[in-house]
């Protein structure tokens, strides 16, 4: 089995499951592009702790971690497994580069993991071990623990980062209550993305780790930090030189990009 891609994904609001959108599309066929994975490490936003967390729970539930949506996605199931032994060896690893790093027993899929994972795979039939994003943490800091996964892909371990290529929900909220769904984005977001994407094209990590400093907007398109982490996991899980793949972009009410990487 060869080496798979490290992933970003922007997994969009909990209802992206339930209607058609370009971000669902992607999603729903991407994973017929690549090797199945033998196991996955799902590095999510909405699983935050103060140091590096590896869940070992071999039978992960669900947590239905928002309001305001159908009612019909708290009867959604993703009945994946974990994987106690591979929970333990990546900690092992994070453990090993010198980073903090505990474990926890017992964690559900967030929406964060599971919304992916069930458009990329619904089958639910590999193990999925989650890892947590550290709020009070640095983007370096993150590409570090992305860089004690890396030697999982080589045994045909997926690593995938879900978050949000910009993530402002003050305004996304607004602009859906108006009913601005299909707004195209404001010069804002635009001039961010376009930073963004031309560093990745470009492999120009140290603009991106110090993307608070240099990048138009940043405050503006992530308030706070957690939903742009999981982008740094999956950079620091790459081979170097940087080799970055564009393999979707679309968005929602205008603010909410839902870009798509794959760094191989």
């Amino acid at each position: 089995m060869g080496r798979l891609p490290a992933l970003f994904v922007s997994h969009g609001a909990p209802n992206l499951v339930l209607h058609d959108s370009p971000a669902r599309t992607f999603l729903a066929h991407y994973a017929g592009r690549i090797e199945k994975p033998r196991a996955i490490l799902s590095v999510s936003a909405h699983f935050e702790t103060g140091e590096p967390t590896v869940v070992s729970d071999p039978h992960p539930g669900m947590i239905y971690d928002f309001n305001g949506f159908e009612a019909e996605l708290s009867q959604l199931n993703y009945p994946a497994p974990g994987s106690t032994p591979l929970a333990e060896r990546v900690a092992e690893a994070i453990g090993a580069a010198g980073l903090p790093v505990r474990t926890m027993p017992l964690r559900g899929f967030d929406h964060g993991s599971w919304v992916p994972l069930m458009l990329l795979y619904p089958e639910a039939d590999i193990p999925v071990v989650q890892v947590s994003v550290q709020p009070g943490a640095s983007a370096r800091d993150h590409f570090a623990l992305g860089a004690a996964l890396a030697p999982f892909r080589e045994e045909g371990v997926l690593v995938l980062g879900s978050g949000s290529f910009t993530h402002n929900l003050r305004e996304a909220f607004g602009r859906r209550a108006n009913g601005h769904s299909d707004d195209e984005p404001p010069q804002w977001v635009s001039a961010f993305v376009d930073w963004m994407v031309t560093r990745l094209d470009s492999g120009a990590l140290e603009d991106l780790l110090d993307y608070r400093v240099h990048a138009p907007f940043a405050a503006e398109n992530h308030p706070t930090d957690e939903h742009l982490m999981p982008l740094y996991v999956a950079l620091g899980a790459a081979a170097s030189p940087l080799r970055a793949e564009h393999l979707h972009e679309s968005h929602q009410f205008g603010v909410l990009h839902l870009d798509a990487y794959a760094f191989h």
